[in-house]
């Protein structure tokens, strides 16, 4: 778990955070926080401080380990580094985290840590226990609760004000067994608190115990230790802690321990008692108690099954066995006969006061139904209440972005209404036409484009595609002969020609059909390939008239030379006879021009 830098001289950070790196926006920890102490802002969850009861619920329910809290192990070594004696107080759920071997061999672990004081807290639950009976039965007509679970204690002051009064003024058993380390070891001494609750680290804050328990680790947070220091326990040799517990101690980090060890009844069927463990079991028990008016005692663990099931205990075992183990190790080493008086040097008064966190009922009616006609829930029927943003229904959801701890957006069927929309728009908007058929080839949907180019309407829902088209294409699809279909075809019916890509939906079961014209593109091809023919066959034409042409002047110019050259020879030949009579020259002449 990532480490919070430490300052020493620097005032305590928050007991729970969030690793914004890691924080995935899924909303888990909205769900699963009983006092919905987390606030959404730009996708991220963070942890309210001061709603928040440091149940360390959002820490051990986060899947991508978003949530963590303080660590304060550089405190605790800080201590030893210290002149002051410092005690370890180990609660007695260490039989849950821990195999029996490993549990034999912690005391001289931790002395080698540099512990002077190795104790269980165990010892510090008799007196509390025991208190807390006498103060019950001196007041039976009222309704008590066991005020040792400090996450239940914090709920109660923060969330359900009414019912303080009802907290017994008892403290837990871990300031029980630090107020008496103290008187045994000294005022200056340490005392260094290991257990399985996040909400420890909260409780030794508070005003009226500050300084009672100087430091509060988890068993992570110890195990973790260990390993850095180099102390392996298998190296160690088995002892005992330096003080056992009284009585039944040992039983309190499980669902009626408290009863048990103050020697009440822990019948199932018990009237004046009752034992209840996890949040809704505990709401639900403190809902009766306030509507109530008849006593009783309430033993409320808030971790479902008690302590055993803690944000920082170990996830090796489920929480039965380690319910067992906690039993088997109660009847294997009963605890030691209770001190008389009991409790002599504990400090076990302890106040609770009311600080309740701002109610949201100070918004109106109005401001309410803004928020929810921004999601599209202003009518009633439209308001799921299906608990996907974390909160119970859409009406505390609302009131949450009002308060700041929620964003609109966190409404997963209002966000997917609108991813919807945006698909249905780029559908109903393209200039292609497409069309959905099932699995028999009847149509299912079109768009607007796939009517125009195929001139029809949504009459035709419900056909088969053959009623507009070939339907070769698709049934070559349906036959699982291949995944997809491209191709150029010509539907002659509609003057079109369209480039088709046709696939498969297999887990739909649907065919999808994309159509894009490409009729103007075509039919300029065809007009080009025509022109290109029709200037072929013209240079064709052209060519073999320049030919005839050339063989006609050619023929000319070969009868015109033959012509001429008669016309040189007759000349020639006039000129050689002038002694010829005038009658035969003038025939001559004759011959001549009658020649041309």
């Amino acid at each position: 778990m990532t480490h919070q830098p430490h300052n020493p001289t620097a005032a305590p950070g928050p007991i729970v955070f969030t690793h914004k790196a890691r924080c995935r926006d899924c909303y888990r920890c909205v769900r699963v926080c009983p006092v919905k102490a987390i606030r959404m802002e730009d996708g991220q969850a963070y942890v309210v401080e001061e709603r928040c009861i440091a149940c360390g619920t959002c820490v051990r329910e986060c899947p991508q380990q978003a949530k963590g809290y303080r660590q304060d192990v550089e405190t605790a070594m800080d201590l030893l580094g210290s002149a002051r004696p410092v005690a370890v107080s180990i609660a007695p759920s260490l039989v849950a985290a821990l195999d029996a071997w490993q549990r034999r061999r912690l005391p001289s672990a931790l002395r080698r840590l540099g512990f002077a004081h190795v104790a269980e807290t165990a010892v510090g639950a008799f007196p509390v226990a025991q208190r807390t009976a006498e103060l019950a039965a001196a007041a039976p007509d009222r309704p008590h609760v066991c005020s040792s679970c400090p996450a239940v204690v914090s709920y109660i002051e923060k969330y359900r004000p009414e019912l303080v009064d009802a907290l017994l003024p008892v403290v837990s058993p871990m300031l029980a067994h630090a107020s008496h380390i103290k008187a045994k070891l000294g005022p200056r001494s340490a005392v260094v608190f290991v257990g399985p609750c996040v909400a420890k680290k909260a409780e030794a804050q508070r005003p009226d115990v500050a300084g009672r328990v100087d430091c509060v680790l988890t068993f992570a947070e110890l195990l973790e230790w260990l390993d850095r220091a180099g102390v392996e326990l298998a190296g160690c040799e088995e002892s005992d802690f330096d003080e056992l517990p009284a009585g039944d101690g040992r039983l309190f980090p499980v669902a009626g321990g408290a009863l048990r060890t103050a020697r009440l009844s822990t019948d199932l069927l018990a009237l004046e008692v009752s034992a209840v463990s996890g949040f809704e079991d505990i709401r639900d028990a403190l809902n009766e108690l306030a509507g109530g008016d008849g006593g009783g005692l309430l033993e409320p663990l808030f971790c479902r099954q008690g302590c055993i099931n803690g944000p920082a205990m170990p996830e090796d075992k489920g929480v039965f066995a380690r319910r067992k183990d906690v039993l088997d190790l109660a009847a294997e080493r009963p605890g030691m006969p209770p001190p008389t008086p009991a409790g002599e040097d504990f400090a076990l008064d302890a106040r609770y006061r009311p600080c309740p966190i701002e109610p949201p009922g100070r918004f109106t009616e109005e401001q309410i139904r803004a928020v929810l006609e921004m999601t599209g829930k202003a009518r009633q029927e439209d308001q799921l209440n299906c608990g996907a943003c974390g909160y119970v229904n859409c009406r505390d959801k609302a009131l949450a972005v009002l308060v700041g701890l929620a964003e609109p957006e966190m409404c997963i069927p209002f966000m997917r209404r609108l991813a919807e929309q945006r698909t249905d728009r780029i559908i109903e908007t393209s200039p292609n036409g497409i069309v959905v058929l099932d699995e028999r080839l009847n149509i299912l949907s079109m768009n607007p484009a796939f009517r125009r180019m195929f001139m029809c309407s949504d009459a035709v829902a419900g056909k088969r595609i053959s009623y507009l088209m070939d339907p070769d294409g698709f049934e070559t699809l349906a036959a699982g002969q291949v995944p997809r279909v491209e191709r150029n075809v010509r539907h002659e019916k509609y003057n079109l020609v369209c480039h088709e890509i046709l696939y498969a939906l297999p887990e739909e079961r649907q065919f999808v059909g994309i159509f894009v014209n490409v009729t103007s593109n075509v039919t300029s091809q065809t007009q080009l390939d025509q022109l290109r023919a029709q200037t072929v066959l013209q240079a064709r034409e052209l060519l073999e008239h320049q030919v005839q042409l050339a063989q006609q002047l050619a023929q000319f110019l070969g009868e015109n030379t033959a012509r001429g050259e008669q016309l040189v020879q007759n000349l020639l030949r006039l000129a050689g006879e002038d002694e010829k009579s005038p009658k035969d020259k003038g025939r001559w002449l004759w011959d001549i021009y009658t020649s041309k």
